[in-house]
């Protein structure tokens, strides 16, 4: 659960300064909203999940 909250708070802010930056327009930030929310409820939803969290547990067991 703390690592979706970060990574959808950490897309939030990334969303936003592209937007004020005026690298993306807010129609097609709007459809990209919407994707990842439909993507969110489809069969390949628990897929996504576990490479985000695989992909969180990898960046995790870097040692510097």
């Amino acid at each position: 659960m703390a690592i979706s909250l970060s990574v959808v708070l950490l897309l939030a802010v990334i969303l936003v300064v592209m937007i004020r930056g005026g690298s993306i327009k807010a129609g097609p930030a709007i459809v990209a909203v919407l994707f990842g929310f439909f993507l969110a409820s489809t069969d390949i939803a628990p897929s996504v999940n576990r490479f985000m969290n695989s992909l969180a547990d990898m960046i995790n067991q870097i040692s510097f």
